[in-house]
Order: C-alpha cells, then sequence, then structure tokens
C-alpha cells in the first residue's frame, strides 16, 4: 500500500477511476492487492458511501476491517458491486490513536451496523452516529478491547447477572390493546437456534414485534489465531471450523485464494479441477444438512425427508473420505493446490463419483416429493420471511439467501476462480424471496454442482499423466512486502466468504479478518421477521442457514 502519512492530500490525476466519483472528499490514495482504496477523513465517510453507492455502482458492503497501528486506528470498508464484483474499492478511514473516534457507515449500508459494532467491541474504535452501538461478541460489561496492543489477558471479567441482563426488553405498544407485550428469549441453546445463538424477542400476541440476534456464545479468535500462525503451514486447517455442515473445502479454498495472490503463487490446472471438483461435493454436504434440518424446523419431519438427506451426505462423505482422508475437517488444500492426488485405482473413484451422481436424480425427486411438494411446508414457508433484493443488497445478503431474492450474484462466475469459468452450469435464483424460495435454491445449486462435479471427473479422466501437477513449487517461507494489503473472496456454501490480510514483512499476518456470509445474512433477520407470526421466525430462520462458526468466528 501507500506509504504516504494520512494527512496527505491528493490530486485528481491521482485518483483511480473507481472512486473519481468521491476525489474532492480523499486525503490519500493506497494500493490494495485487490483494489484501489482511498482515505477519507471521519466526518465525510457517509457522503463518501452515499456517492459511491450510487454514481459508481458499489452497492455491496462486504464488510469493516478494523486494525490497529503504532501511531493510528484504521476502518476499512470493502466495497463491491452486485452486478459486477470485480469492480471494487475500499474506503480506509484513518483516526487517532488517542481518541479511535470515526463516523457510522450504518446510515448509507445497514449491514455496516454489525460490522461497526465488532470493531468497537473487538478494537475499541467508537462510531458517531451509529443506530446501536454496543458490543456484539462479547458481553456488555466486557473490560477492554481484545485486539489492542495495550490489552490486559489477564484482568478478571467476573460479573454479577443482574449487571449483564439489564432491561430484558423496551416497551412496545400492542396492536391489539388487549396484552402488554411479551418478552421471549429463544436459545441460546436451542435446536431452532441451529446452534449457540440467542433471539431476544418481543411477542405482541402471537405476532412478532421485535428480535435481537444476540450472538458471541461460540467466539473462539479464530482470527486471532490465523494471526498467530505462519502463511505457509498453520493457518490452513483452521477453516474447515468456520463451517461445520461440511463446507470446509469452500472454506480453505477462501484462505488459499488470497494468501496465493498475497504471494504470487500459482495453482497447476489439474490441481485447480481437483479444487473445483472437491469444493462442490463440500457445498453438497453443506446444502443438504440445510435441506434436512429444514425439514425438521418446518414440519417436524425426522424420520423421512432429514434422513434421506443425511443419506446423500453419507453417501458424499465416503467420497471426501476417500479423496482427503477426512470425512469433515478436511484439510486437503495447500498454498499451490492440493496435499495429494486422486485415491488409486482412479478409475475406482471416479466411478464411484459416477454411481453417486447416477443416482441423484431420483433421490432428489424424492426429497422435492416429501418437501417442496408438502402442503404443510408450502403452508409454512410460501408468502413468510420475505425479504426483497433491495433489502437483501442493503444488508450485504449474499449465497443462497441472495440468491433466493433474485439477486443474481455468485462469485464462481462473477469473479472467476478455480476451474469454474471453463465448465457448462448455470447460477439459480428465485424471485419471490420467501423461505420457500430459499429452499428450492439450495436444491437446485445441489443439481449445478452435480453438473460441474460430472465435467471434473471427466476431465481427471482423461488427463495426461505426464501432466498431473497437485502442486506448484511454494516457497518454504512466506513474507509478503511490510503493509502489503488484500481482500479476496469465494463462493462458500452460504455465500461470499472473504479474507482480508494486512502483511508487515514477516511469515505471520499483521491483520487477519474473516467476512463470514452467515454474519451478514443473520443480520437481516429482523427485517424478515418482524410483523410476522412467532413460527414464521423459526422457519425464516432456518431459511438463512447460519453456521455460528462463521458468524462468531
Amino acid at each position: 500500500m501507500s506509504t504516504q502519512p494520512a494527512t496527505d492530500t491528493t490530486t485528481a490525476a491521482e485518483v483511480p477511476a473507481v472512486l473519481s466519483p468521491v476525489s474532492h472528499l480523499l486525503t490519500g490514495v493506497e494500493t490494495h492487492e485487490n483494489a484501489p482504496a482511498g482515505r477519507i477523513a471521519p466526518s465525510d465517510l457517509p457522503a463518501a458511501l452515499e456517492t459511491l453507492k450510487t454514481e459508481a455502482g458499489l452497492d455491496h458492503l462486504t464488510c469493516v476491517t478494523a486494525q490497529q497501528y503504532p501511531d493510528r486506528y484504521e476502518s476499512i470498508y470493502h466495497l463491491r458491486s452486485y452486478d459486477d464484483p470485480t469492480r471494487e474499492a475500499s474506503l480506509v478511514v484513518p483516526t487517532s490513536r488517542e481518541t479511535p473516534r470515526s463516523v457510522s457507515g450504518a446510515s448509507v449500508f445497514p449491514t455496516a451496523s454489525w460490522h461497526e459494532r465488532e470493531a468497537y467491541d473487538l478494537v475499541g474504535i467508537t462510531y458517531d452516529d451509529h443506530p446501536d452501538l454496543r458490543r456484539i461478541l462479547l458481553p456488555e460489561t466486557w473490560q477492554g478491547h481484545p485486539l489492542t496492543d495495550d490489552y490486559d489477558q489477564d484482568q478478571p471479567q467476573v460479573i454479577p447477572l443482574r449487571e449483564q441482563d439489564g432491561d430484558v426488553y423496551d416497551a412496545v405498544d400492542s396492536e391489539s390493546g388487549d396484552a402488554e407485550p411479551m418478552f421471549l428469549n429463544i436459545g441460546p441453546h436451542h435446536p431452532a437456534t441451529h446452534g449457540v445463538m440467542h433471539l431476544k424477542v418481543t411477542l405482541d400476541g402471537e405476532t412478532v414485534a421485535g428480535v435481537d440476534p444476540d450472538i458471541g456464545y461460540i467466539h473462539r479468535c479464530e482470527e486471532q489465531m490465523c494471526q498467530q500462525g505462519t502463511y505457509r503451514y498453520q493457518i490452513m486447517p483452521y477453516p474447515d471450523r468456520w463451517d461445520w455442515s461440511g463446507g470446509g473445502l469452500l472454506n480453505e479454498w477462501a484462505y488459499a485464494r488470497v494468501a496465493e495472490d498475497l504471494a504470487d503463487i500459482d495453482v497447476p490446472d489439474y490441481a485447480q479441477v481437483i479444487r473445483t471438483l472437491s469444493a462442490e461435493l463440500s457445498r453438497i454436504l453443506a446444502h443438504m444438512l440445510a435441506i434436512g434440518a429444514y425439514a425438521l424446523d418446518v414440519s417436524g419431519d425426522f424420520t423421512a425427508t432429514f434422513m434421506y438427506a443425511i443419506q446423500e451426505r453419507e453417501r458424499v462423505q465416503d467420497l471426501l473420505e476417500d479423496l482427503t482422508g477426512q470425512r469433515l475437517m478436511f484439510n486437503y488444500f495447500r498454498l499451490g493446490g492440493v496435499v495429494w492426488d486422486l485415491p488409486e485405482p482412479r478409475e475406482e473413484f471416479f466411478e464411484s463419483v459416477r454411481t453417486f451422481l447416477d443416482g441423484l436424480p431420483q433421490r432428489l425427486q424424492d426429497i422435492h416429493n416429501l418437501l417442496t411438494g408438502n402442503e404443510i411446508i408450502q403452508t409454512r414457508t410460501v408468502g413468510t420471511g420475505v425479504l426483497d433484493a433491495e433489502t437483501a443488497k442493503e444488508y450485504g445478503v449474499t449465497g443462497p439467501v441472495a440468491r433466493g431474492s433474485g439477486i443474481d450474484y455468485d462469485l464462481r462466475r462473477d469473479d472467476p476462480y478455480g476451474y469454474y469459468d471453463e465448465l457448462d452450469w448455470t447460477v439459480v435464483t428465485e424471485p419471490d424471496g420467501d423461505n420457500y424460495s430459499r429452499l428450492l435454491v439450495r436444491l437446485q445449486e445441489v443439481e449445478e454442482s452435480a453438473k460441474i462435479i460430472e465435467q471434473c471427473v471427466d476431465l481427471l479422466a482423461d488427463w495426461p499423466d505426464d501432466e498431473r501437477t497437485i502442486r506448484s513449487n511454494v516457497p518454504r517461507t512466506i513474507k509478503p512486502d511490510d503493509d502489503t494489503e488484500i481482500y479476496r473472496a469465494v463462493e462458500a456454501a452460504k455465500g461470499e466468504l472473504g479474507i482480508y490480510i494486512r502483511a508487515d514483512g514477516t511469515e505471520m499476518p499483521a491483520r487477519f479478518k474473516i467476512r463470514g456470509p452467515s454474519f451478514s445474512n443473520l443480520q437481516a433477520l429482523p427485517e424478515m421477521a418482524t410483523g410476522g407470526k412467532l413460527p414464521d421466525l423459526i422457519a425464516t430462520l432456518g431459511s438463512l442457514d447460519t453456521i455460528m462458526g462463521e458468524v462468531d468466528r
């Protein structure tokens, strides 16, 4: 990046085209590896975000990264376009070390609210004009901010429960006038929350008057652990654990992509095909769990649909176990390729994959008959949990949730990586934005994954023996240049999984920020559930298919 101090002024000729609409507001320009970045004063942030959103078409705020330097704090707003995610830019907002105080961007992008709360919670930056600035991963009573360099890790954090709870809910007017609103805790230990999550729900009779997702119960400091690992060897095993539904290989690819771009590492075509094959098997694993669990959520169908979906997962897990040696935490990708070649004898492995693919259409039809054709499922999901496309974009929603709202956005096609741009497949969308649409998208995406896998098998079966290079030569020690910054993303099972890395010239990242798709998707839940009925809240939450490992990270 640029080493100019944050107070430099910048001429219009130095401003990249994508940032030209806000050139008059910039105090400097930085070069990040993925996109240009402009420095801006905190007071000018809302105006700059609004201008880039409306005039430059950067309508997707992917995440906000906060970090501390020896002389300042920074908030980085990563912006992309839903129509073309290769059009991207960042706004860097420096604040003083003595007074880390900025201005919120939530008035322009509502999704900034949660991201800025995380920045406040962990890094200690205060955002003026924020609609609800409070901690998000840690209790309000927590002392200090864990990602600051002066944080005391040994200080006690024992607080009486009465000091943690505060007011359980804000009073709201009852629509019926017959009863006072009721506060209801759902979770954090409840099967309908799909993990350790707490929903603070205010009810007016059976109508949801408000819902506040309370997260942070399993925050495992994955970002901090990655900052203590080496690029070459020690980070790759962690991404599997961000999505324990089976999407781990997709997460491994997120780290591989950002680290390979950061260190200028090429990946052989043969390894790219293997990555694509294994990633789509991993996507089927994740989607099948989402589909089976949804049947359990909505209609209590444990014996039929749920078990059908689990059977499909078992078949896929057998294939991935043959390939990777593991059934869930795969640790199969390596920088520059994969850890080893396809299992021998290759013909038996190909036959096993083809047998699975041959039987998949009929088994999917069985699931459709039990699930999408089920009158109870249709009654509970059609027209409930509606999320329109514009609201989805405001909250940075991606993946099947966005595509269920008619947003034609998929990084496999729109920001190609691996071997996807060489294959024939289709991005699935549904227009209605309701719970039923999101269910349909996942089922249809399983079909598209099967098409991709079949083409990969045909390619690998015909690949010349002397060209089967599974990994390029990678330096034993990777030390990117000091202050090199990069953000890269892949289309994971839940949506856009992005990673921002800032290097400091050592073999470990100075900053490692994970953009979990479930984090942004979950933030849209109040928009989808408020005004609906309590049972619809459970169906809506299940349709988001959140995994708390990538929400809390």
